[in-house]
């Protein structure tokens, strides 16, 4: 996370900085593991806000395995993402391409290097900056799986940080996992001092010698060293609002998944989780994917078409204030 010095400071200052810009509402649909439907749910959530007649830009970040592209019709980019990444075009807007969906264009994430495709840090704060830019109402980033500190940047600088899960024991650890890193990441690029970024940095261990277990440890040990960092450690938990999405749900006990995930997760971060909704397990989404069609388009009357619609819906309400509170 941190590596102790001035740079890796002025790095996390820098990330912050760019998130700040307005613009466009930027939204990332993010996965602990791949195979949830995370592109399948991006796709759609950007259809929906464009049929509503909002302009969107899509954004496959994934660069290792990107497909957005082809959930939305759009056969073999030359251009996208890659190009920006590889500095070979410094002009995010001009990658930005038509889709067959009205007022829907795409930054497509195909070409990527085999052998490192996220940006390094410079090029992630100056693609931060550039999306706030983007000639759009909305923009949608369907980010990679996993951990990688560029996925979690993008996670921690969106608007709507939607995080997809489906009903699964080990998609529900990878979520726990995701939200684990994300949390601590926010945390360390928040924290002024450098001693108290290495104390979040020693706290993401669970076997760290300080006996931290959890964020309510934490906040002890920062209040303790500088009650001002205090006070920004829990300002920065009231800002984290990830929203759960389940996916592919056949039972209620699995629509009832979500609100249990959300409850552990206010509980253990201490943070305003939000369950968004839940898209129930349909045949005609994998029809759609192989039609290359969003499922909003390719079959409006099928029930997930109907709940994916909806959480568009949602995103597009007006944010509630956020109100400061130490929760404990």
């Amino acid at each position: 996370m941190g590596d102790g010095s001035t740079e890796a400071t002025t790095r996390a200052t820098e990330i912050s900085r760019a998130a700040t810009g307005r613009g466009p509402r930027l939204v990332a649909v993010g996965s602990g593991k791949g195979g949830v439907g995370r592109s399948v749910v991006a796709a759609n959530v950007a259809t929906a806000l464009a049929d509503s007649g909002q302009r969107v830009i899509a954004v496959d970040t994934d660069l290792g395995s990107a497909n957005l592209h082809t959930l939305l019709g759009v056969e073999h980019p030359r251009e996208g993402l890659s190009d920006f990444v590889a500095r070979r075009e410094e002009d995010l807007r001009k990658l930005a391409i038509e889709t067959p969906v009205a007022n829907l264009r795409l930054v497509a994430g195909t070409g990527g290097h085999l052998d490192d495709a996220q940006p390094d840090n410079a090029r992630r704060v100056r693609l931060i900056r550039d999306l706030r830019q983007l000639d759009a109402d909305w923009v949608v980033l369907d980010l990679g799986a996993g951990v990688h500190p560029a996925t979690l940047d993008y996670f921690l600088v969106a608007d709507d940080a939607l995080l997809i899960l489906s009903p699964e024991p080990t998609c529900i650890e990878s979520a726990y996992a995701f939200l684990r890193a994300a949390f601590y990441r926010r945390l360390w690029q928040s924290m002024v001092s450098q001693n108290l970024r290495d104390l979040v940095t020693d706290a993401m261990d669970p076997r760290n010698e300080r006996g931290i277990q959890n964020p309510l440890d934490l906040l002890r040990e920062v209040e303790a060293a500088d009650p001002a960092e205090g006070a920004r450690f829990l300002r920065t938990v009231d800002e984290f609002r990830p929203k759960i999405v389940i996916n592919g749900a056949r039972s209620a006990d699995d629509i009832r998944l979500g609100f249990s995930v959300v409850t552990v997760c206010r509980r253990y971060f201490g943070a305003n989780f939000k369950y968004l909704g839940y898209i129930n397990y349909d045949e005609a989404v994998r029809r759609s994917v192989i039609a290359k069609v969003p499922l909003v388009h390719f079959a409006k009357e099928a029930d997930a078409a109907n709940y994916l619609t909806r959480i568009a819906r949602k995103i597009s309400e007006p944010p509630p204030a956020v109100s400061l509170g130490r929760h404990r």
